[in-house]
């Protein structure tokens, strides 16, 4: 029976996440943390890891893809694919390095030209807050940069864990709410367009009376 019952339910929402950044700036550490509880500091990877996990967020149960991008990306037609194929940016720089938040507002332009649309999901993450005597990046300096886009910001720490589950499910959130804002939309348009079949008829047959 309770195979069946399984069977018969409903597939869960996936929600497709890409993680951007500049190299070192902690994609990798965040992602890992948020997918096993463990903080890796020396991890590496030469291409893009992809990754799945079921969460529960605002008590519905879903699926996180979470494509941790590196290396690869350099090279623009990749760079594209990984863009058009997320639902929502993690878009990663450290604290400690003003030139990878520079680096984030190329990849924010880059992802809104790819995706031809300003409002898509996308937090700004500034990693590495338990360097806080290394700091270089106000977080006055960088909300007010998520300000200018229109983007939440959160700082984390992949190392203390700090805020990581927070950067995670607001953008889950965000893709959540996108994808009920597109159905509405697309149910808005098949009324309509069933509402105005119906006037066209009515119309047809006082004419045709």
């Amino acid at each position: 029976m309770a195979a069946d019952k399984s069977k018969g339910s409903p597939p869960l929402a996936l929600h497709k996440v890409i993680m951007v950044g500049s190299g070192g700036v902690g994609k990798s550490a965040l992602t890992l943390q948020f997918m096993y509880d463990e903080f890796v500091e020396d991890y590496e990877p030469t291409k893009a890891d992809s990754y799945r996990k079921k969460v529960v967020v605002d008590g519905q149960e879903v699926q996180v893809d979470i494509l941790d991008t590196a290396g690869q990306e350099d090279y623009a037609a990749i760079r594209d694919n990984y863009f058009r194929s997320g639902e929502g940016f993690l878009c990663v720089f450290s604290i400690t390095e003003p030139e990878s938040l520079a680096a984030a507002a190329d990849l924010r332009e880059q992802i809104v030209r790819v995706k031809e649309d300003g409002q898509v999901p996308f937090i700004l993450v500034g990693n590495k807050s338990d360097l806080e005597d290394r700091r270089q990046i106000s977080t006055e300096e960088a909300r007010a940069r998520g300000e200018q886009w229109g983007v939440g910001y959160v700082e984390t720490s992949a190392k203390t864990r700090a805020n990581v589950d927070k950067a995670f499910f607001d953008l889950l959130r965000e893709i959540r709410g996108r994808k009920m804002e597109d159905g509405k939309e697309k149910g808005g348009k098949k009324k309509k367009s069933l509402l105005q079949r119906i006037r066209d008829r009515c119309c047809c047959w006082s004419r045709s009376s």
